[in-house]
């Protein structure tokens, strides 16, 4: 039953009614079914219809709903934090639950500054990152970001920060050189921000391993985050990993900074840690952070209602059965290539697709006007927006957006399935989007 009283997120959109889910599957109350091919937002890696999550759920429920964390600890947050700072990188060893990606980041940006007033360096206060990211829609968060379209109307609102060159191989790297070389020179790009800033000013440099929803699965070229690792630790500078979207298995490995084996001072994580069934995400430290804080002032000046909810802590201990016991994280690295073989068998030759890029069950399509210029569409097509709602037509939930080059040009569409996605339903997925494509672009 739909009413006219939800304060949607598209005023003007006529939205369906979910009414059911089934693995890889969203119902509507029409009874047609939607192939979830991008798991929301890169959220719902476990599908819609996981037994063992719903039961942790229900049991939780039924021992206890909530505490508030000023007063009580709970067995399930003691419990998940403890397995994610098992699993996580070298001395990452502190977790603070929070309810999603954004106030991960803003737990984050909160703590780095209150590392530096607690260790007497007060002036440290810059943040910079990199154009074409997002990092979530808080204030602090979006501020945080390079993402135009989003930050454009509150840009009154926002803190500063600066921006640097995104790891963008298929627009930015030279014909002259090399991956690795090219990646050491934008990864430059950070040492000389921090020299203008001023080295004693700035206090972190964040971001996405691989970037998510604004620039459509950019990958780091090999030594890339390495070299921005040795220039933080050159400054003084804390390392911000966001995996909100990249991480928990997505690209791979449990974190996506695993992959290229450099380690964050901070690291967000959200989205697939719930997997869709409860809202939750993480922010997580090294043990000297912690410290700083623990022999200051003792107080993380921070703090929201639902912090450690139990059932969302319930269910993301669920979660993390599934994708470190049951192994699914080892099988989308396999299922990921298996989906990139099939992508670029269907559209190694089409005239509009410039990229195919991505690791893991996280895979971005760069539209182009011209295979061979790389020119983009004129925005004013809106030719995310039309791959949107013809994949919809034909049952496909997939994530288009726009704005990929630069925040207004370029189009890209992000592919993120569940980890439960099977090869037949691989195929079905690039079956449906080449329809999508031919529908949009009048491609025969």
């Amino acid at each position: 039953m739909k009413s006219d009283y939800v304060f949607q997120r598209n005023s003007r959109a006529d939205l369906p009614l979910a009414l059911s889910g089934d693995g890889c599957y969203l119902y509507d109350d029409k009874g047609k079914a939607y192939l979830d091919g991008s798991g929301g937002a890169a959220v719902s890696c476990l599908g819609h219809s996981d037994e063992h999550v719903k039961k942790a759920i229900t049991e939780q429920v039924q021992q206890m709903a909530y505490a508030h964390t000023s007063f009580f600890t709970s067995n399930q947050a003691e419990k998940l934090a403890s397995r994610l700072a098992h699993a996580a990188p070298y001395d990452i060893s502190r977790v603070y639950l929070v309810s999603s990606g954004s106030e991960a980041v803003e737990a984050a940006l909160k703590l780095a500054r209150q590392y530096f007033v607690e260790t007497g360096q007060p002036n440290r206060r810059h943040i910079i990152a990199r154009r074409q990211s997002y990092h979530g829609n808080t204030l602090g968060a979006l501020a945080a970001g390079g993402n135009q379209w989003r930050r454009r109307q509150f840009e009154p609102l926002l803190i500063e920060t600066t921006l640097i060159s995104p790891c963008y191989v298929y627009r930015d790297k030279r014909i002259d050189e090399s991956e690795e070389a090219y990646g050491v020179r934008i990864a430059n790009e950070l040492e000389t921000e921090i020299i203008r800033l001023g080295r004693e000013n700035v206090m972190a440099f964040i971001a996405e391993p691989v970037v998510g929803a604004t620039a459509g699965a950019l990958c780091p070229v090999e030594g890339y985050l390495n070299r921005i690792r040795e220039i933080c630790d050159t400054y003084g500078v804390l390392l911000i990993f966001d995996e909100v979207m990249c991480g928990m298995g997505r690209t791979g490995a449990l974190f996506a900074c695993n992959i290229d084996n450099v380690v964050p001072d901070i690291l967000t994580i959200a989205k697939g840690l719930g997997a869709g069934y409860q809202p939750i995400g993480a922010m997580l430290c090294r043990e000297y952070i912690h410290e700083a804080i623990e022999n200051g002032t003792g107080f993380f000046q921070h703090g929201h209602t639902y912090l450690g909810h139990p059932i969302a802590a319930a269910a993301a201990n669920a979660v993390l059965d599934r994708l470190v016991n049951d192994k699914l994280v080892e099988s989308v690295s396999k299922k990921g290539q298996y989906l990139k073989n099939k992508l670029n068998e269907c559209f190694h030759d089409h005239p509009n697709i410039g990229d195919i890029r991505g690791r893991g069950l996280f895979i971005g399509i760069e539209i182009v006007q011209d295979k061979q210029s790389k020119n983009a569409f004129d925005p004013s097509l809106n030719i995310a927006g039309m791959i949107k709602k013809h994949a919809f037509s034909e049952g496909l939930i997939c994530y288009p957006a726009q704005g990929t080059i630069d925040g207004r040009a370029g189009d890209h569409i992000l592919l993120a399935p569940a980890f439960i996605i099977s090869d037949a339903e691989i195929e079905m997925l690039v079956e449906k989007l080449d329809t999508t494509i031919q529908q949009t672009l009048q491609v025969k």
